[in-house]
């Protein structure tokens, strides 16, 4: 049986798209655990920065940071949901 200390990222989630083409993508053999652990600290960044745009003298430079923050999160956490979806019978790869 495998257990969530086993699982690993598969690497297939591609993210930063610019003219139809992703520039960047996730890892993989990254332990699921960590990778979760280190979406969770991007997603807390990314809304520190966020609140900060409200206050700050350069407001446009907050969002877009905050926006590339929460595209990466969203690309490990997808790749985590692959991983977490997969059919137990069928080895992902």
């Amino acid at each position: 049986m495998t257990t969530s200390q086993d699982l690993k990222t598969l690497g297939l989630t591609h993210f930063s798209f610019h003219s139809n083409q992703a520039m960047f993508r996730t890892n993989r053999d990254v332990p699921v655990i960590a990778a979760l652990s280190h979406a969770s600290h991007l997603l807390h960044i990314s809304r520190l920065l966020t609140a900060d745009s409200s206050v700050g003298r350069d407001p446009d430079l907050h969002a877009c940071a905050s926006q590339y923050l929460q595209e990466l999160s969203k690309a490990l956490i997808d790749d985590v949901v692959k991983v977490m979806d997969a059919p137990s019978d069928k080895p992902l790869m």
